[in-house]
């Protein structure tokens, strides 16, 4: 079986774009050596009216649309009512969702690739001249239909992209011969007054529409395959020895400590992340020297790499995402090379501090043998550095200075975590922690949207959606607390995932004392669902 990157390679390249360079991408596709392109004016019986852009690889097929309805104001609805098509509202009409058009056009080819025995994965793209006003609310639902939407250009119609024609392009194999026959020399529209062969074959394609129920069947089948497909490329990957997650301070105390195992698809939990874009940046740098030392190394065995320390200081508030990315951290070095496990060990003060003299340089002992390969996290590490000069905290700092200065522990990386100030003011009570730990990572608080993003994700692991009118209530909601916050008690995501609970158990309360509750309302949150938002506030300075 092929590689994750290898398969998906080409809808990654379009879900990592931006409204600003999707154009560049598709520039650049022209010349891909191993994608085929090409441009219809048309597909029946859905898109008919819409510039279609096709690409095609040995594994992935992506239709990208454009939608030239024209500058206007809209507000993006996938939910389907009575039955009806799901659609989109200015504030005077309304009309169809041309993600549903787009959506309902890939179940048709899913369903006629299948009948021909092949197998490839889907991806739409819409590019849109409407202004969605809902845009960032909308993401995590076009996702699960398989599509990725680009809204506010302007001119569609009249915009050229290049492809790539050419006829002597193979991939090898019998399942593209059949898909490049499907697109060969066609320059016409799909209209029924077109006779050329190439009109008929995908009209013919597309003709046979199953009904509503089976189209969820074909997708329901379509989701299931690339889960399995994804299931079995991690069972491929190689299994770790993660140690065990208890340590002996001393003969009567034992202390659990967290151990997080390794990701087996680190890049694509690092897409994933709601925000953090200047994280995901500096990550890159740091995996690029990571993984460059590793080319050469390998290309020139005995020439002087860079040295590159892997210790780093994460500084941020509680639900900023820390841990999270300290543990895409780990295996995304395991997967360059820098570390052999990529697991991590989460400790903090208690992990450390015992009951008896020498407890410290036990734990600490322990706890470095257990993060060999991966990650030590210490959380609030500035807990280890009070103003009491006895304080055994500070004999864990010493020692793990000692075990940083030791050129044979290379295989590790420490993460130092914590609230900013007070790591500031640990680095500058030990200047050799600044020299130590050169990698500085800052979590700054999420925004409104962000943190609504965030929820979409978490209900939709139940299987839940907001309806219209309670996703504006949440986020107005949502809005009052962060305007009334606490800078220094405010939770980021903690705070949404407590938030969400107490939704789930009134949502939960409001169902079981209904009558007749369908199915889709049990997953349906209502404005009724959405509780009140209590947040502890700034605490007023009384003073002359």
């Amino acid at each position: 079986m092929k590689n994750i990157s290898e398969q998906y390679g080409l809808i990654y390249g379009f879900k990592k774009r931006t409204r600003e360079n999707i154009w560049n991408h598709l520039d650049m596709l022209a010349d891909a050596p191993l994608v085929y392109s090409r441009h219809l004016t048309g597909l029946n019986p859905y898109l008919q009216d819409n510039p279609i852009y096709l690409y095609i690889n040995p594994y992935c097929l992506v239709l990208v649309c454009l939608d030239c309805c024209g500058s206007m104001e809209e507000l993006a609805d996938e939910e389907y009512f009575n039955d009806e098509p799901p659609r989109y509202f200015t504030q005077s009409s309304s009309r169809i969702s041309p993600v549903w058009h787009l959506n309902q056009t890939m179940l048709l080819l899913q369903r006629r690739l299948r009948d021909k025995k092949l197998s490839y994965h889907l991806r739409g793209v819409l590019l849109t001249e409407s202004k969605l006003i809902n845009y960032k609310d909308m993401p995590p639902v076009w996702e699960e239909m398989g599509i990725t939407v680009y809204d506010r250009f302007e001119n569609l119609a009249a915009r050229t992209v290049p492809v790539n024609t050419n006829e002597d392009l193979h991939f090898g194999t019998a399942a593209m011969k059949v898909i490049e026959d499907l697109v060969t020399q066609s320059e016409n529209s799909f209209h029924e007054s077109e006779e050329d062969e190439f009109t008929r074959m995908l009209n013919e394609f597309l003709a046979d529409k199953p009904g509503k129920k089976e189209e969820e069947a074909v997708e329901e089948e379509g989701e299931k395959e690339v889960e399995e497909e994804e299931e079995e490329e991690e069972e491929e990957d190689l299994s770790v020895d993660v140690p065990s997650g208890v340590i002996e301070q001393n003969n009567n105390l034992t202390v659990n400590v967290e151990i997080l195992p390794p990701l087996k698809n680190p890049r694509k939990e690092l897409d994933k992340l709601v925000g953090c874009q200047n994280i995901k940046a500096r990550l890159e740098e740091l995996l690029a020297m990571t993984r460059y030392n590793k080319m050469l190394r390998e290309t020139f065995p005995s020439a002087k790499v860079h040295e590159l320390s892997l210790h780093s200081i994460f500084f941020g508030r509680p639900g900023t995402g820390k841990t999270t990315v300290c543990k895409i951290f780990g295996s995304l070095l395991r997967e360059a090379g820098a570390l052999s496990k990529g697991h991590v060990v989460v400790a903090n003060r208690s992990t450390f501090i015992g009951t008896l003299w020498g407890d410290e340089e036990r734990s600490v002992n322990q706890i470095i043998e257990k993060a060999q390969g991966g990650v030590l996290m210490i959380d609030e590490a500035y807990l280890l550095n009070s103003k009491n000069d006895h304080d055994p905290g500070k004999m864990v700092i010493q020692l793990l200075m000692e075990v940083l200065a030791d050129e044979k522990q290379r295989d590790i990386a420490v993460v130092l975590c914590g609230y900013k100030e007070p790591m500031k003011c640990l680095l500058d009570t030990n200047p050799g922690l600044h020299s130590r730990f050169p990698n500085r990572f800052e979590f700054n608080d999420f925004t409104v949207d962000e943190l609504v993003e965030i929820s979409l994700r978490r209900i939709d692991e139940y299987k839940y959606h907001f309806t219209r009118q309670a996703l504006q209530k949440y986020r107005n909601v949502l809005t009052e607390a962060y305007r009334v916050r606490d800078p220094q008690s405010w939770g980021n995501a903690r705070f949404v995932a407590n938030q969400l609970e107490r939704i789930y158990i009134q949502h939960a309360n409001r169902c079981t004392k209904g009558k007749n509750i369908s199915g889709k309302q049990l997953l349906t949150l209502t404005p009724s669902d959405i509780v009140p938002i209590d947040v502890p506030r700034p605490k007023p300075h009384l003073g002359f």
